[in-house]
């Protein structure tokens, strides 16, 4: 005789199943609420990241802690000169150091004849106001202040976000110890990529332009003929997906570019559909008579 472990009649089969829903139910609820613990303490190390490279300067209030040193408990804002008070310090100088590098200073000053082996944490308890600038392609360019630690991303959030036509590079003037500093973002890594190591933190002073995208110039026998980014090394065949590919009317194999070398148009026949493509390119998709 065949034994089934599925009760039989209907009740038995739908308590059955609903049993067995509410099993695959906690699971699921417990594998979501991993997800979002993780999503949450990836947050928060990010978080933690970004305040212990945050740029000390005047106006910050900071609280610094000695473990197991309760009498040097220190809350102090941070002088105009960039100094701050401490206890069998006296007057110590934070300005332009970010949080880990002022706790380590002054864990280095407390280990040479006061303590051994300190450990030293500075938390911001206030961020001093300062001043950023966005220019170029975003939908809100102009000054904007922040306060505490700020992002690229978060700046160009401020800023109104990207505006439609951004390139691929943003600059960051910066005006601190290196004279006339210029870092270069690559936009396309981190918008598109995810690459958080484009993700600058934002000082004080910056100034941030995001450039306009080169574009190239769809224009025959295609669907949607117009201007469209043209990124490094976009191909000829993805230029004319972007453009809505061919019309039934179309010579696939008689492409033209039309490029300016050294000031003057040149015409390349017949191209292939892999040809690299160049910013201000003219693609001609001609119409097929066969």
């Amino acid at each position: 005789m065949l034994r089934s472990d599925f009760p039989f009649g209907k009740e038995a089969g739908t308590g059955y199943i609903t049993g067995m829903s509410n099993r695959f139910g906690s699971i699921f609820r417990l594998l979501a609420a991993s997800s979002m613990l993780g999503m949450f303490l990836l947050f928060s190390f990010f978080q933690a990241a970004r305040a212990a490279d945050y740029i000390l300067g005047p106006g910050d209030v900071i609280k610094i802690t000695v473990y197991d040193n309760d009498d040097l408990l220190t809350v102090a804002r941070v002088s105009d000169d960039g100094y701050i008070l401490m206890p069998l310090l006296g007057q110590i100088k934070v300005e332009g150091q970010s949080v880990n590098q002022s706790a380590r200073h002054i864990g280095d000053l407390l280990a040479d004849g006061y303590l051994v082996n300190p450990q030293v944490n500075i938390f911001v308890q206030e961020f001093r106001s300062k001043k950023a600038i966005a220019l170029g392609l975003v939908n809100k360019p102009g000054l904007i202040e922040i306060s505490g630690p700020v992002t690229l991303l978060e700046l160009i959030s401020q800023a109104g976000g990207l505006a439609e036509d951004y390139g691929e590079t943003a600059t960051i003037k910066r005006q601190g110890s290196i004279p006339n500093e210029v870092i270069l973002v690559d936009l396309k890594k981190l918008v598109e990529g995810g690459d958080l190591s484009q993700n600058i933190a934002i000082q004080g002073g910056d100034t941030v332009y995001v450039g306009k995208a080169g574009m190239c110039y769809v224009t025959g026998e295609v669907k949607t003929p117009n201007a469209y980014k043209c990124s490094d090394n976009i191909s000829v065949l993805k230029i004319i997906t972007l453009a809505g590919g061919f019309t039934g009317k179309a010579a696939k194999s008689k492409v033209r570019v039309v490029r300016k070398v050294n000031g003057e148009e040149t015409l390349f026949e017949n191209v292939e559909m892999d040809m690299p493509l160049q910013p201000d390119d003219v693609i001609i998709v001609p119409e097929s008579f066969f």
